[in-house]
């Protein structure tokens, strides 16, 4: 098994990883929808954790003329990343987040 680089654990990488493990393979927009992130958050993690080797992608073979929209990416967690997440969510829970209102914000 090949090893895999470290990551900055930060909560959307948790909830990316999160999105990873409950399915074996997905592609972009779904990993979006199913973390609740922007793909502007999202897809920079991707090629994050792709480049550390904890996750693969592959572009779909698709005619987009024929199926009426572009080819997906699809990205799946390498056996080495699969196992590296599962531990990095194990010893790190995410944090809630806390929400500051203004009625928070008020001194007594």
């Amino acid at each position: 098994m090949n090893p895999v680089g470290k990551i900055r654990m930060s909560t959307t990488t948790k909830m990316v990883l999160d999105a990873l493990l409950a399915t074996d393979r997905t592609y972009g927009l779904e990993i979006c929808q199913q973390a609740g992130l922007a793909t502007g958050t999202v897809h920079p993690i991707l090629a994050r954790l792709e480049g550390a080797g904890w996750v693969a992608s592959e572009w779909e073979d698709l005619d987009p003329h024929a199926a009426g929209r572009p080819p997906r990416r699809y990205y799946r967690l390498t056996p080495a990343g699969a196992q590296a997440a599962t531990r990095a969510l194990a010893t790190s829970p995410a944090p809630h987040p806390v929400r500051r209102t203004a009625t928070s914000m008020v001194l007594p």
